[in-house]
């Protein structure tokens, strides 16, 4: 991953009560939102008011993510142009339709990066690829359309909606097939592109209890975080895509065993009554690395 994203969260674009509440959480990533959270009168001034945001405004550690409208509505373009000036550190990419979508989103900006003096694919995009019908049955190949694509993530509010679907989820929280099937091709096709699969929104905002178990499934399938949209969500995600101390202890001793055990000419062995061989070895180093990766961003 080039940077951590455990939490990444929805600021509405033109509120500053609710930036300045963002900017003293936990969140990694802030995003701030200039599509569903903005009505259309009020477009072109929630631009102008992140545009200033991101040339005023300190955000620490935080890193700074921009949800454009999508490319074919009347404000795609107007919030590329007018938010590149400075740049934030991404842009969420909304409703894509296919990777072409992507391909036409980053020569934008790589002109704009031209123009404005700014290192060549230094603003990178985080693609919502499921939110519309053609987007799911493309995302094999969104997340290599263009090499500044560093996270994944999916929807099923507005998959939803396209495909007719009365609900996403059944009486018991669980999510039905159509969205299963697009949470797990979200997964794997990051993870075959070798970007960050970010999960979905949890939106039953005062449901702890299954926002934890949402969490610690997605963590379990692969993914890498989650993004919120309510703050009492960040610390409950944080906590689900940390390795803990006992997963950290027991990759260490895990990686210590497969050094002993290679001098022996050994790559699977047994490790407390398991057998073990190179997966458990990369799953390993995988917690180390992401450990490692919070620890150096000073949690």
């Amino acid at each position: 991953m080039s940077r951590i994203r455990r939490s990444t969260h929805f600021v509405p674009g033109a509120n500053e009560k609710m930036l300045t509440k963002s900017l003293a959480t936990e969140a990694d990533s802030l995003i701030l939102d200039l599509e569903d959270a903005v009505t259309p009168d009020n477009k072109d001034s929630a631009r102008v008011t992140v545009a200033e945001w991101l040339a005023d405004v300190d955000f620490g550690r935080q890193e700074r993510v921009v949800r454009m409208n999508p490319l074919d509505s009347p404000w795609g373009r107007a919030d590329l142009d007018g938010t590149m000036t400075n740049p934030p550190d991404a842009y969420l990419v909304p409703k894509v339709q296919g990777p072409q979508d992507v391909v036409e989103i980053d020569r934008i900006i790589t002109e704009l990066e031209a123009q404005h003096g700014h290192e060549a694919g230094s603003v990178k995009l985080l693609v919502l690829g499921t939110e519309t019908p053609q987007g799911l049955l493309t995302i094999g190949d969104i997340p290599t359309a263009a090499d500044r694509v560093d996270a994944l993530t999916w929807g099923a509010e507005d998959l939803s909606a396209a495909i007719g679907a009365r609900r996403n989820r059944d009486d018991n929280g669980q999510l039905l097939e159509v969205f299963r099937y697009a949470r797990v091709m979200c997964l794997v096709s990051a993870t075959a592109a070798r970007v960050q699969p970010l999960d979905t929104v949890f939106v039953d905002i005062g449901n702890l209890d299954g926002l934890r178990a949402d969490c610690d499934e997605g963590a379990a399938m692969g993914y890498t975080g989650k993004i919120s949209i309510h703050p009492n969500q960040i610390p409950v995600i944080n906590e689900a895509f940390t390795p803990n101390l006992t997963e950290v202890a027991d990759a260490r001793e895990l990686l210590e065993a497969f050094e002993e055990n290679q001098k022996a000419g050994r790559m699977a062995f047994a490790f407390r009554g398991e057998m073990v061989d190179v997966p458990h070895l990369e799953r390993a180093r995988r917690v180390l690395a992401v450990a490692d990766q919070i620890a150096a961003a000073g949690e």
